[in-house]
């Protein structure tokens, strides 16, 4: 496997970031039109009439990521200001151009104030990026003595560690089901096939539940080097705070244990067993158990019934970025599994591949 320079992840990272705020800023990306205005009047527009604050802060704290991970790709060799220079430069530019599209979506609207939060986001995220992202992304740095001690090289364990990253930006969407992935009934607006049930729901939770932690746990140890657990802790540890923020954000009353249902007791108790068991194996049945966890807790979120018992809160209906954040997680929630069985269908034939290689002299030395 070809090896990575260090700066290649903070790189990808910000790309991919890039792709997420393009998403969340175009959503529903439907309804394409010119509105006759010219496109970049909202440059000069006044100040708007009606100004809320969590939005603005939202906007500066949505492109601070993108600004640091930028600085952070620079070269180590270059001075402080220049990378703080490109880094807000690129932000500016990513957020000049979603705004003036935005003026061809009828459901959006081009703001010169985002576009300044947005700018001071990406500078923030600059200034910290200039500061910390080398003890980070260096050669020295955390994550790349992380990544090298823990996931396999090359790019395929950057594929891996961003679709972990998805995975737990798919955890903050609005539902209150544990570890959910793959509804595309919800996506597609396809009403439930089955009645709601006090028993029914409980089996499918604890059944769903039990599958999406065996699915996760093994999806991370395909991608794992050695035998440590620890990781895989950590990352289950991180979707459960993931998925408590969401639910005390998104229902009423803001409960953040308002997952923590009694299905879903039974299948972290299941699922944990399965997944300490599994880890066991050799990693070719793990591989196989991680592709086959998937299709079962994709297939399960699809059958499952409907909650009646949680209301979401319709305040959040006036903050515009809080609905943006949550389509946009909603769509990461419904695809991931199949991203990630495309990884591991991937990562199977590299790894079949390498075996097959590593075989071939061994049988021409016999």
């Amino acid at each position: 496997m070809t090896r990575i320079a260090p700066a290649s992840l903070p790189r990808t990272l910000a790309l991919a970031y890039a792709l997420l705020i393009a998403y969340a800023c175009l959503h529903p990306l439907t309804g394409w039109q010119a509105s006759g205005l010219p496109l970049f009047d909202y440059l000069i527009a006044p100040w708007p009439k009606y100004f809320i604050l969590e939005d603005f802060v939202f906007n500066i704290l949505g492109y601070l990521p993108f600004g640091f991970l930028a600085a952070a790709a620079m070269p180590a060799t270059w001075p402080a200001w220049r990378g703080i220079a490109l880094a807000t430069l690129l932000a500016g530019l990513l957020s000049l151009g979603l705004e003036t599209a935005q003026n061809l979506l009828p459901s959006r609207i081009a703001s010169n104030l985002d576009l300044g939060g947005n700018i001071l986001g990406g500078l923030l995220g600059a200034l910290l990026g200039v500061r910390w992202g080398q003890a980070w992304f260096g050669a020295r740095g955390f994550f790349h003595r992380w990544r090298a001690e823990w996931v396999i090289g090359g790019r395929t364990g950057e594929a891996g560690l961003i679709l972990l990253g998805l995975w737990l930006l798919g955890q903050l969407s609005a539902t209150d089901l544990l570890f959910s992935s793959g509804d595309l009934r919800s996506l597609l607006g396809i009403a439930a096939p089955l009645a709601f049930q006090p028993e029914r729901f409980i089996a499918f939770d604890a059944a769903l539940t039990a599958a999406s932690i065996l699915a996760v746990g093994l999806f991370a140890r395909c991608m794992m080097r050695g035998r440590n657990p620890l990781p895989i802790v950590l990352l289950l540890a991180l979707g459960i705070g993931a998925k408590s923020l969401a639910t005390a954000t998104f229902f009423e009353p803001g409960a953040p244990l308002a997952w923590l249902t009694p299905g879903a007791e039974r299948g972290l108790v299941i699922g944990g067993a399965l997944l300490t068991l599994t880890l066991l194996l050799p990693r070719l049945l793990q591989h196989a158990l991680a592709g086959t966890a998937l299709l079962v807790a994709t297939a399960l979120v699809n059958l499952m019934p409907e909650n009646p018992y949680l209301a979401y809160n319709q305040r959040l209906a006036q903050y515009s970025n809080i609905l943006n954040f949550h389509g946009l997680t909603e769509l990461v929630d419904s695809l991931w599994p199949f991203v990630a069985l495309a990884y591991l269908s991937a990562l199977g034939l590299w790894r079949g591949e390498h075996l097959t290689a590593r075989a071939g002299p061994a049988r021409r030395g016999l």
